[in-house]
């Protein structure tokens, strides 16, 4: 290669490629890192492609090390234009924290191929029961007869540590989460959490993503990229098996496949339902029943004995009648109102409306709140023993017995005796799509700290204002015609998946999409921005990409 082109990291340059030379002696792969002066200045980039030696003035600087590869960096460009993002970001997470210039011999796994293997599960979208354990199938593939590393994704970084550790002991070589030159080099199995479906890796034989339903799976940042979509382009692209797990399928599953159910003994943890409409006026954040649940389980043995978990989702502010304590509740669409001015009304603005309850016709409203710092200073007074409080963004390190926190907490705990939510209408109510499946997805989480309905203990308890076919699926466990009835829904009014979103956030956002012409397109102002909807996911982004650039600051997410 006597020239090479460079994309740098400077995002203000949108993705702008320079020619460079590069000097004697110097071995260039596409997708290695190197340093290049670009104005003046020593910036780093990436080797995209061969350069044209008639446009290139300046030489290379230095070669910094290894990259994602060619393989990488034409899947970073399906990313990019998929998800309407920077190349440049997608090689970011494509590339190691630390530079690499050297790379390990690839190992061979010397685990024999399990007798199970032979008979390895049908390929495909898997329903596995919340207290099942999936490890059969993952070992399954690694150690099947496979052309090329086997690709598994587990939702957290904990997870696939944990996972990683459970291979190894069965004899299988593995590259975990932060061996980034191990799944370079190729290595026979690679496990991580959502990066890992970019491992720089040329080719995958097969693919496993546990927990597909999973959100965080999907990146926050910009471009906002899907693992489980990447791994399936990523199977695509090889003709290679893959394999996707979860005990609730929610929508964004909807266009992978049909998912096949493994109902069993052991399907679905014991739930309880606490009507909160006919609980004590007097009692605080727990319902007495609840909060009884919970001192018993501290007379067991586990280590954490109760997960009280309060999950804030969507922007507005549940109110409640201080008569008959129901939810104030739009007339429309059934998601939960606000207070806005004089009236009561929906993020949708379906209906405006004088502040009263629709129930009982009482005018004396409350806003039912409570943060994770207030509902753990409570559940420490009414037990009278110490709380851990869990968030995102708390670090790692001993627990005590209860533990109150955001969904993080059902993450960092393994077992423990019970798990309480305190307010499920955050669920039920949340103003998004697939609410839900979503719904059903916690409680799967939550069923894994407890174990199976059959074993001892008080399994899952939520309270709510609500009583309605999703909880009685949730004490049941007959939670399959709920999920089937919801995608039914989507499908007939045309909401995610089957038209996908697009969001367009910010000052101008309107303007700069107001030309975008394709057929099948439906396009919606909202407050603060613009969504756009079609039946093939990857059309927007396109037609995106053909507008000039915006003159404002917008944030757009595809979905």
């Amino acid at each position: 290669m006597l020239c090479a082109r460079v994309l740098t990291e400077n995002a203000a340059l949108a993705d702008k490629a320079f020619d460079y030379l590069v000097p004697e002696g110097v071995t260039l792969g596409v997708g290695d890192r190197v340093r290049v002066n670009l104005n003046g200045r020593s910036v780093r980039g990436w080797v995209i492609d061969e350069g044209d030696v008639a446009v290139a003035t300046k030489p290379l600087t230095a070669w910094l090390g290894y990259g994602p590869g060619p393989q990488g960096v034409d899947l970073a460009r399906y990313v990019a234009q998929r998800w309407y993002g920077p190349l440049s970001r997608v090689l970011t997470s494509m590339s190691p924290a630390r530079l690499v210039k050297e790379l390990p011999e690839p190992a061979r796994t010397s685990a024999p191929t399990l007798a199970s293997s032979a008979a390895l599960m049908e390929p495909g979208l898997v329903v596995f029961g919340p207290c099942e354990d999936p490890f059969d199938l993952v070992l399954g593939v690694a150690t099947a007869p496979l052309d090329g590393p086997r690709l598994i994704l587990a939702p957290s970084e904990g997870y696939a540590t944990r996972l990683a550790a459970r291979l190894r002991r069965h004899g299988v070589e593995v590259a975990g989460p932060d061996e980034w030159a191990k799944q370079r080099a190729e290595w026979p199995v690679i496990v991580g959490a959502r990066g890992a479906a970019l491992a720089p890796c040329s080719r995958v034989g097969g693919v496993v993503v546990l927990d597909a339903d999973d959100e965080s799976y999907r990146s926050d940042s910009q471009p906002t990229w899907w693992a489980p979509q990447v791994a399936l382009e990523r199977a695509r692209r090889d003709n290679s098996p893959w394999w996707m797990t979860s005990s609730a399928p929610s929508l964004d599953l909807a266009l992978v496949g049909e998912p096949r159910w493994r109902e069993s003994a052991s399907w679905w943890p014991r739930v309880q339902v606490v009507d909160r409409r006919i609980s004590d006026p007097h009692d605080g954040v727990l319902d007495r029943h609840a909060l009884g649940v919970v001192r018993r389980a501290l007379e067991g043995s586990e280590e954490v004995a109760a997960v009280v978990v309060l999950q804030r989702l969507g922007g507005g502010r549940l109110f409640a009648c201080r008569a008959c304590r129901e939810l104030c509740r739009c007339a429309v669409c059934a998601q939960a109102e606000i207070r806005v001015g004089e009236v009561m009304t929906c993020l949708e603005f379906h209906e405006r409306r004088a502040v009263f309850c629709r129930s009982c016709g009482s005018t004396a409203l409350r806003a039912v709140r409570s943060g994770v710092t207030t509902l753990a200073r409570d559940v420490a007074a009414l037990t009278s023993q110490p709380v851990s409080e869990v968030t995102a963004s708390t670090k790692e390190g001993p627990l005590e017995r209860i533990v109150v926190g955001t969904e993080a907490a059902l993450h960092r705990v393994r077992r423990c005796a019970v798990v309480v939510f305190a307010d499920f209408d955050q669920y039920l109510l949340a103003p998004r799509e697939g609410a839900r499946s979503r719904a059903l997805g916690v409680v799967a989480r939550a069923g894994r700290l407890v174990g199976p309905r059959h074993r001892e203990g008080e399994g899952v308890v939520i309270q709510t204002r609500r009583h309605d076919d999703l909880i009685r699926a949730l004490e049941t466990g007959l939670v399959r015609p709920v999920i089937d009835a919801e995608r039914d829904e989507a499908r007939l009014l045309g909401l995610t998946p089957y038209e996908a979103p697009t969001y367009v956030v910010g000052d101008g956002a309107a303007q700069w999409t107001a030309d975008l012409d394709v057929a099948g397109l439906r396009r919606r102002e909202v407050e603060g921005g613009v969504v756009v909807r079609h039946a093939d996911p990857a059309r927007i982004p396109e037609a995106l990409s053909r507008l000039p650039r915006p003159t404002t600051s917008l944030r757009v997410r595809v979905w």
